[in-house]
């Protein structure tokens, strides 16, 4: 339809960061900023800004707001960091 806008594939394919406004025409990764990938439950394949986090905040993983999870609005998701490939953190669980 005229005016619409057409999505290349590589906007399709790019990933989402974990707390990007919803109408954020650019919601993916910042140049010179630290991600990790979730992986399985309700945040599965977006990107978690830890920019300036610690070593000891790495390792415990996180615990992060999601209204599409088991107990839905107010609910938590729980992810850490897999002990062979910290890049990418493992869903947990979900939490209240």
């Amino acid at each position: 339809m005229p005016g619409d806008t057409v999505e290349t594939m590589d906007e399709l394919m790019r990933p989402r960061v974990y707390g990007a406004d919803v109408d954020d025409p650019d919601p993916g990764p910042r140049p010179g900023h630290l991600y990790r990938e979730l992986v399985g439950g309700p945040l599965d394949g977006l990107l978690l800004d830890v920019t300036g986090w610690t070593d000891s905040q790495h390792s415990a993983g996180a615990e992060l707001r999601t209204d599409v999870g088991r107990f839905g609005a107010g609910g938590r998701a729980r992810y850490a960091p897999r002990a062979e490939d910290a890049v990418h953190w493992d869903w947990r669980g979900d939490s209240r």
